[in-house]
């Protein structure tokens, strides 16, 4: 008997180790250090760099040209003696010679960023950022040592491109500066420093910094951008002050610049140039813009805590912008109260008209939709959620932007039920989220969410990051009902905002939170190459019971709801959550008590579109 017992035991650890997910080695070394753990948290030895980044930038609307200097106290909390400090300039994509993951026109190039001044702790060096693309490297003559703070100063010029993407010229009198800065490049736990250079896909992954930024432009420019003006005083005139004042505390939409009041002298000052201050704490990214032409609207919205001031600058004349400071109050306080159900953690939220469909902290630039105003809104909707993943949870969205856009897709479905309906959201997730991936059968599609974006090519990357790690939260959700998501939601959320969580993070936080060993959950949805197609194999009246047979050819593991029809044109519909493929992902058998006489059963997925919808019906 005791040596059955201990053969059982043994082959009972071996099963439950079998079971574990798959760790790559660069992560267990993390928690062998102890920076990470296999319980969801932060380890004891765990540490990420940061810097406070003061800033000076100028904008010349004539020539184009973004001026700056800047000084970075920049702070090594690694174990590590850093050698050489890798500088980051993503505007550098569109230099000629920079590596890009699509064809470009000749009006997205230009000749990038020219450093003119580099020092280290007050020594001047000779750095030539002529052969940089988006990611440089500068050998110090004397190491980072660990625990220690180092001073950069640097002075710097690029050109806005003239086709604006995420960033650039809107038109003559209006810019969009993301990105318009060199930074320290991330130093992590897990990989060292962040080389991986931006191509124009993958997005971004960045320290959490302060930043305080004085930005001079030419009178009747106004300044937008991250944080909170400091001086508005010093830049405004008595009326726009007196308006931009009361849009901080009052819900009313206050309408600061109206058409042609720029361009007629009544906002700003009237100096030559004037100096907008801005200052944000503990954020991984700071941006601006500027017009001489948009209006501008502002509001306010209340949260438990405090007011966030909500605004929206935008070409006279765009319909949909002007319900945006609208939009912005009530999704910052649906998501605030609702899903994630975290109050909205910055002081300020600005959209800016553009041609991105892009998030920022604090900020998005979004194009103008204004025949679907529908579309529009949920447009607004998907970026401020951005603020959650990646701001709030500082996500390494080069490497795992399923840990980002998956959840910004989420949410937007989640607050689009609200806004519009569930017939309205789920059509909409249909067909413009699930319907390019699940009837294209490429290999590029079924590569496993696990896989790192820099990995995954094509249309695979997007469906990836968007549509099967957005369906894999829902199922999640499914799965443990909403009350018990929420909670692990929360739990994971609030260990690791203001870090630089990575999936075994989630993971982990997940399982502690919701108290459940979700394994074979993310083997089915993370380490597979699954995608959505259940088939009815059978269906047959036995007695009062309805006996069924569903097949899971595809392999994931998702809800979904069996309807019946009867004879008498009645129906009834019985909901079950991805739990039944626990056991056997593949076959799922169970019987539907049924005092009707039967016409014929439906396997209705919903949102999670089926492959061969044409196998999901049988008549009897």
């Amino acid at each position: 008997m005791k040596n059955f017992l201990f053969v059982a035991a043994i082959l009972f650890s071996l099963q439950a180790y079998s079971q574990k997910i798959y760790t790559p080695r660069n992560i267990k070394n993390a928690i062998e250090k102890g920076t990470r753990t296999e319980n969801g948290t932060p380890g004891k030895n765990y540490w990420q760099n940061t810097g406070n980044y003061v800033m000076k930038l100028s904008l010349n609307p004539d020539t184009k040209i973004i001026s700056g200097a800047e000084t970075i106290e920049y702070f090594n909390n690694s174990p590590d003696s850093l050698k050489t400090a890798v500088i980051r300039f993503v505007n550098n994509v569109h230099k000629p010679t920079s590596a890009r993951a699509s064809d470009t026109s000749k009006d997205f190039l230009d000749k990038g960023l020219t450093i003119k001044s580099f020092k280290v702790n007050g020594e001047t060096y000779n750095v030539n950022s002529e052969n940089w693309g988006t990611v440089g490297n500068v050998k110090l003559k004397s190491p980072m040592l660990p625990k220690s703070k180092t001073t950069f100063e640097i002075v710097w010029e690029y050109p806005l491109s003239k086709e604006s993407g995420r960033e650039g010229q809107i038109n003559e009198t209006t810019f969009f500066a993301a990105y318009s800065y060199p930074r320290i490049s991330v130093y992590d736990d897990y990989n060292g420093w962040d080389r991986i250079p931006h191509t124009g896909r993958n997005e971004f992954y960045h320290d959490f910094n302060n930043y305080n930024v004085a930005i001079t432009v030419p009178k009747n420019y106004v300044v937008y951008a991250t944080g909170v003006m400091q001086n508005p005083q010093e830049v405004l005139q008595a009326n726009a002050l007196n308006d931009f004042k009361k849009s901080l505390i009052s819900t009313d939409i206050i309408h600061i610049a109206k058409e042609g009041e720029i361009a007629a002298g009544k906002i700003t000052q009237q100096n030559d140039q004037n100096t907008f201050k801005f200052k944000a704490e503990n954020i991984t990214d700071f941006c601006w813009a500027a017009s001489s032409t948009y209006v501008w609207d502002a509001s306010s919205v209340q949260l438990d805590s405090k007011k966030v001031s909500v605004q929206a600058a935008y070409e006279s004349g765009a319909k949909d912008f002007e319900h945006y400071t609208e939009w912005e109050q009530y999704n910052i306080a649906w998501f605030s109260k609702n899903w994630p159900g975290i109050e909205y953690p910055f002081p300020t939220m600005t959209a800016f008209q553009g041609f991105a469909d892009m998030e920022y902290p604090m900020m998005v630039n979004d194009s103008t939709i204004p025949n679907d105003l529908n579309d529009s809104r949920l447009t607004v909707d998907h970026e401020i959620a951005h603020t959650y993943f990646p701001f709030y949870m500082g996500i390494n969205e080069k490497r795992y932007a399923y840990m980002d856009e998956g959840w910004a897709t989420t949410f937007e479905y989640l607050i689009g039920t609200a806004e519009h309906g569930k017939e309205y959201a789920d059509k909409f997730y249909k067909d413009f989220r699930v319907k390019r991936w699940i009837f294209d059968p490429s290999s590029d599609e079924d590569q496993p969410v696990i896989s790192e974006s820099t990995q995954v090519s094509g249309a695979g990357y997007g469906n990836n990051s968007y549509v099967k790690a957005s369906l894999s939260y829902l199922a999640l959700k499914d799965y443990l009902g909403d009350a018990l998501f929420k909670k692990a939601l929360h739990h994971y959320m609030e260990t690791w905002h203001g870090k630089h969580p990575i999936p075994w993070d989630y993971f982990y936080a997940m399982e502690a939170g919701s108290g459940k060993d979700l394994t074979w959950f993310w083997k089915n949805w993370f380490y597979s190459n699954n995608y959505i197609d259940l088939k009815l194999s059978s269906a047959k009246m036995n007695g009062k019971n309805l006996s069924l047979n569903i097949e899971n050819l595809g392999g994931f593991a998702i809800p979904f709801d069996v309807v019946t029809e009867f004879s008498d044109g009645t129906k009834s519909t019985k909901h079950f959550t991805p739990e039944v493929w626990k056991v056997n992902e593949k076959e799922f058998k169970t019987n539907i008590s049924s005092s009707k006489r039967v016409k014929s059963v439906t396997l209705d997925n919903g949102i999670y579109m089926d492959y061969k919808p044409k196998d999901n019906t049988l008549n009897l």
